[in-house]
């Protein structure tokens, strides 16, 4: 139905309560960051894999560990993903480790490990950075657009009890205005709930990859004379 002039969107918005107005100016912020947030992550997830994909090649291609560690230290000089700072810290209290006496070789591999869970675990707390503001718009957002919609529905019906004769034409307006609060709610949920799931799978992907290669990277440890 095509709306006229008094039923356009910002006629109704213009004209809602005090309140439902806040409910809209609410969920337009909301909408906004999340926008946001996703375009933030959905580069940074893009560069974590290009960045995961090139040193995963490096790595298997190049036999020699203190010439690929040399290179993975200087982060200066090239741009360092996650993957690279979990071999360097791996790395790191491997050689530390293997320089004290008295350590025997199982818990040389702990310790080494353990410094790559805890790189592990940093990295993943980067990545999963702003999702949890994700979930929760996807999850709260309709529910705010619905108390919105609630409110101006009241104050509808309230107008109406001055009004000897109810039409269409006295209906219509107050209901629509109350409306677009459920149309912003669900607005601001949808995308969030899309990327949110979306990059929830990617990220978890990832952390599949890290821990494959701690493991591998582990074994290859081992093998060290």
């Amino acid at each position: 139905m095509e709306l006229t002039g008094d039923l356009s969107f910002l006629h109704l918005i213009s004209n809602a309560s005090v309140l439902v107005q806040l409910v809209m100016g609410l969920l337009l912020a909301v909408s906004l960051l999340s926008w946001w947030y996703i375009f933030l992550k959905m580069f940074a997830i893009r560069r974590e894999n290009r960045l995961t994909e090139e040193f995963e090649e490096e790595f298997w291609h190049n036999q020699n560990l203190n010439e690929l560690f040399r290179y993975s230290n200087d982060g200066a000089w090239h741009d360092q993903g996650a993957l690279e700072r979990i071999f360097v810290a791996g790395f790191v209290e491997f050689v530390k480790l293997k320089k004290q006496q008295g350590m025997d070789a199982s818990a040389v591999m702990e310790g080494t490990r353990r410094a790559m869970r805890a790189t592990y675990q940093r990295e993943m707390d980067r990545l999963e950075s702003h999702l949890a503001f994700l979930a929760s718009v996807g999850s709260v957002s309709p529910y705010v657009g619905l108390f919105g919609t609630v409110w101006g529905i009241m104050n509808a019906f309230r107008g109406l009890a001055n009004v000897g004769q109810a039409t269409l034409a006295h209906v219509a307006p107050g209901i629509a205005e109350a409306l677009v609060a459920t149309a912003m709610g669900l607005f601001a949920a949808i995308p969030a709930v899309v990327a949110y799931n979306r990059y929830a799978h990617d990220i978890n992907r990832l952390a599949t990859r890290f821990d494959s290669f701690t493991e591998e990277f582990s074994n290859v440890l081992q093998r060290q004379p």
